[in-house]
């Protein structure tokens, strides 16, 4: 699972295999460590809504049952939600399936979705 984090937004990019495993044990969790023994934990879970929260160096984000049913079982892209924060702004979620790039790049890209691009 990748992160990417830009000021009050927040994206999850899933491969198939993590996409598939979310919807059969309704969790996703991933870990950077850091050499001082410090860890960044990111995790997905299953909730009655779109939530967050950042406790004890874990960023949890949690999506509701039936949104997550009806992403993995279709070729919809992406669950996105924003949620209210105490100053008044809004923190930007989006958690969604990680496409093959379309130019060649060093990095294993076998496990990730077809880029629905690709025949173009």
């Amino acid at each position: 699972m990748k992160l990417r984090i830009q000021d009050n937004s927040i994206r999850f990019r899933l491969t198939q295999t993590e996409v598939s495993n979310f919807g059969t044990t309704g969790s996703c969790v991933a870990t950077v460590q850091f050499p001082n023994g410090n860890e960044l934990v990111y995790q997905l879970t299953i909730g009655d809504k779109i939530a967050s929260s950042f406790a004890d160096n874990t960023i949890d984000i949690s999506l509701p049952k039936t949104a997550i049913e009806s992403w993995i079982q279709s070729d919809q892209v992406g669950i996105k939600g924003e949620l209210p924060l105490e100053n008044g702004d809004k923190l930007s979620i989006l958690v969604e399936k990680d496409f093959k790039c379309l130019t060649a790049r060093s990095e294993d890209e076998s496990d990730m979705f077809p880029n629905p691009k690709e025949s173009h």
